[in-house]
């Protein structure tokens, strides 16, 4: 069974904030944890994941666990993608046109 990044909702009614998690791909949105990496609170303005060991972030990344889309996109805000897309030998969205748009003065 596939390890999966998502997140899990926490907090009250009306008020969502999340754990970004590692966990089984089957279990349910609110099941148990392998482990915990961050949080994130999106009602805060400019809101940014938090990620309490982004290396571990990392780990599981290169182990083969797969994000979902807004985990994926909150890990590129954390500028944790691109370090992982470093890592694996690519370069991630962006960054060939940004480093093209740099070299010419």
């Amino acid at each position: 069974m596939a390890a999966r990044i998502r997140l899990k909702r926490v907090g009250a009614k009306k008020a969502p904030h999340y754990r970004i998690v590692v966990m089984h791909g089957a279990k349910p949105r609110d099941g148990e944890a392998v482990e915990i990496l961050g949080h994130y609170d999106p009602r805060t303005p400019n809101a940014l994941p938090v990620f309490t060991n982004p290396d571990r972030a990392l780990h599981w990344l290169l182990t083969g666990a797969q994000p979902t889309e807004t985990v994926r996109s909150l890990l590129r805000r954390a500028g944790i993608w691109a370090k992982f897309a470093e890592l694996r030998g690519r370069k991630p969205r962006g960054a060939a046109s940004a480093a093209e748009g740099a070299g010419t003065v």
